[in-house]
């Protein structure tokens, strides 16, 4: 009998503990769509892939409040998917609109603003539009840029609930906002390199300040994925920088090129992590005031290394801003 307690126990204490690493196997707590391996996919929080079409890489993503999804292809198109019909209904080609012909564009970022009103940042041609669905002109600001480069003026770009808009200037390694009608730098803050020498590459081995994205708090602060600065950074209006975490801060993870950030509801922060390699997660939820991770997200068999931008379905979209 003591032989048979013994293995009872044993046997309990082994499925509570494959319960506990079921419950934090990722995937599990919130509905994701991203973009990996050659597709485009909604993964649900029990971890099944409920839906996919192929797709190549993107660098931002977006969910319509007509549930199409608002995306990029072909590096200077904006599309927008009926995920129903796996058919693009809308589609908006930056290198031949608007006065680009002739000209090496690449869009990196784009936004909904109203149901005829697209926001897309354009490198290359160094601006802001925004254009009606059928892709006339109705906004234009120029982006200020140290680098010019059409691979890398920016990264995400987000027109705040103010009108401004906040760019990620990656080759730059700026965030600039913007001023809505004159397109006035009102704000910028520079990447720093924390006395650290600049490393090639695209991993965890890297390091610059190549920045991804930034987002502005309710609080007023910015926080901003630094790239392959590996790291996220709140930054206030005076440019002091609140709260950080760097590439080896959390236990077990190491953080390569920094990429979409979310605010989430409950105010957690997740981060996507991009170029990490195997064994590290693609999405990391943190809670800032302690900084213990939350929740990750590791489906490298599933989607690879270049996971650049995710999205968490469970949000609210005015989360994202």
């Amino acid at each position: 009998m003591l032989h048979r307690s013994v293995a009872l126990l044993t046997l309990s204490l082994i499925l509570l503990a494959t319960s506990g690493a079921n419950s934090a196997d990722p995937a599990r707590h919130h509905r994701v769509l991203l973009q990996g391996n050659g597709k485009l996919a909604v993964v649900e929080a029990n971890g099944q892939i409920s839906w996919e079409m192929p797709w190549q890489g993107i660098h931002d993503l977006h969910v319509l409040p007509n549930g199409n999804y608002l995306t990029l292809q072909n590096g200077n198109q904006v599309v927008e998917i009926n995920p129903q019909t796996k058919a693009v209904v809308w589609r908006y080609e930056a290198a031949k609109r608007n006065g680009n012909e002739g000209k090496r564009i690449e869009v990196h970022a784009t936004q909904w603003i109203d149901d005829d009103r697209i926001m897309i940042a354009e490198s290359g041609a160094a601006r802001i539009i925004e254009i009606d669905r059928q892709g006339n002109l109705l906004t234009e600001i120029p982006f200020v840029v140290e680098h010019p480069n059409a691979h890398s003026d920016t990264r995400l770009v987000r027109k705040l609930e103010t009108g401004n808009y906040l760019v990620a200037h990656e080759a730059d390694g700026a965030v600039r906002e913007y001023e809505r009608e004159t397109g006035t730098v009102v704000w910028e803050y520079k990447v720093p390199m924390f006395d650290r020498e600049a490393k090639g590459g695209h991993g965890p081995e890297a390091f610059g300040n190549r920045l991804f994205a930034a987002i502005r708090r309710p609080n007023g602060n910015t926080l901003i994925a630094t790239g392959n600065g590996h790291s996220v950074l709140e930054v206030t209006p005076d440019k002091q920088i609140a709260w950080q975490i760097h590439q080896n801060d959390l236990p077990s993870i190491r953080l390569a090129w920094v990429t979409t950030l979310e605010l989430l509801e409950n105010g957690n922060i997740t981060l996507g992590n991009c170029h990490a390699g195997p064994g590290q997660p693609q999405i990391v939820e943190l809670d800032p005031e302690t900084k213990k991770v939350r929740w990750t997200f590791q489906r490298y068999a599933d989607f690879g290394n270049n996971v650049s931008n995710t999205l968490l379905l469970d949000q609210s979209p005015t989360s994202r801003r």
